[in-house]
This record gives structure tokens, C-alpha cells and sequence, in this order.
């Protein structure tokens, strides 16, 4: 089972914990993080580009001229593709680029993850968060005892309104709560921080 160092806020060890081996030590699975990666940016399109067919441009209510003896084509409207002001044929209208993956797919990935930010001793343990005051510098300065001054994420095992909001500020600084992590957003960071409470929250979930 693999162990890592518990930090406080100053950057001091203060102990260490002991992480399980079906979460934090799993062989990364590249193929099932890529899917996982793909999925999460595929959710996050809008897809809203929308062009306007023959029917929703306006005009062309008229017959343009009559149906015979003219020596033109027949037509029945200007708003017609073929014609400038016309409307647009096939063209793209709102889509839903959404997909689902399996459970077991999105759960293998998620430890994978983990595992990844372990083994390339990314992965920070937090003892706990006290804050007395909304103070963005307080947290910048623990990113810096922490060595996180990049990119970072900070995982709470409950809502704290004032790490959340002093920490929503920084640029690269990214706050989550168990539930609500993903694979890209842990790939994306280059420091994993996560309180130790989340640690037992994170293993009773995935273990």
C-alpha cells in the first residue's frame, strides 16, 4: 500500500497516511483515461451553431413570376438555396454531442488518475483547512509551502464556502468536492491536494 506524507498548511509534515492499494495503487489504464478525457469534453460542447433553412429566413412569401411562358425556370419563392438571400440547405442546426460511458469504465479511470498523480508524487495530503476569513493570500501561501503554485486542485470532503471562495481567484487554482471530481480535471492539474478527510470519503467510494 503506498504511503505519502500529511502537510499542514505551512507546508510542515505532520504524520503520514497509508493509501489503499484498489484506489491509489491500481496500474494506470492510458486507453480508459483517454475515453474518459474525450467523454468529458464532448459533455462541455454547447453544440447551439444553428443556420437558418428556407423556412425560417424571412420574404418570400411571393411567386417570384408566373409558372409558364416566361423562358425561366419554374420558382415558387426567393428564399429558395439557390438564391442570394435564400436560405441554407443541410446546414447545421443544434446538436447534443453527449455520450454516457460504463460505470465500470469511468470508475477504472478516475483510479487511474489517482494512481497516476501517487506515483509521480503529485499528490498532496492536506491535515485540514482553517480559515478564519476570506483570504485569498492565505491560500496562496499554502500553494507555496505545498510547492503547488501551478496548477492546482483542492479536494474538500465538504462544502467550505470561504476555501472555495478565497481560492476561486487564483488562476490555475481549481476547488472540488469528492463527488464531483473528473478525470480531466485531475490530469489537468499539476498538483493533486486533497484534505485528509476526502482521502477516507475518495477510498469508501472507489475501494
Amino acid at each position: 500500500m503506498p504511503n505519502v506524507n500529511v502537510f499542514d498548511m505551512t507546508g510542515k509534515n505532520v504524520g503520514e497516511i497509508t493509501l489503499s492499494d484498489a484506489v491509489f495503487g491500481v496500474e494506470p489504464n492510458k486507453a480508459v483515461m483517454h475515453a474518459a478525457v474525450v467523454n468529458y469534453l464532448a459533455n462541455q460542447r454547447q453544440g447551439n451553431q444553428s443556420t437558418l433553412t428556407r423556412t425560417e429566413v424571412s420574404g418570400g412569401g411571393r411567386k417570384p413570376w408566373r409558372q409558364k411562358g416566361t423562358g425561366h425556370a419554374r420558382q415558387g419563392s426567393t428564399r429558395a438555396p439557390q438564391w442570394r438571400h435564400g436560405g441554407i440547405a443541410l446546414g447545421p442546426k443544434p446538436r447534443d454531442y453527449s455520450y454516457t460511458l460504463n460505470k465500470k469504465v469511468k470508475r477504472l479511470a478516475i483510479k487511474s488518475a489517482l494512481s497516476s498523480k501517487v506515483s509521480d508524487q503529485d499528490f498532496i495530503v492536506l491535515d485540514k483547512v482553517e480559515l478564519a476569513e476570506y483570504k485569498t493570500k492565505t491560500i496562496v501561501s499554502m500553494l507555496k509551502a505545498l510547492g503547488a503554485e501551478k496548477k492546482a486542485m483542492i479536494v474538500m470532503p465538504e462544502i467550505d464556502s470561504k476555501l472555495i471562495k478565497s481560492a476561486a481567484n487564483i488562476p490555475g487554482v481549481k476547488t472540488a468536492l469528492v463527488n464531483t471530481i473528473n478525470v480531466y480535471d485531475i490530469l489537468n492539474c499539476d498538483k493533486f491536494i486533497i484534505v485528509k478527510d476526502a482521502v477516507a470519503k475518495l477510498e469508501e467510494v472507489y475501494a
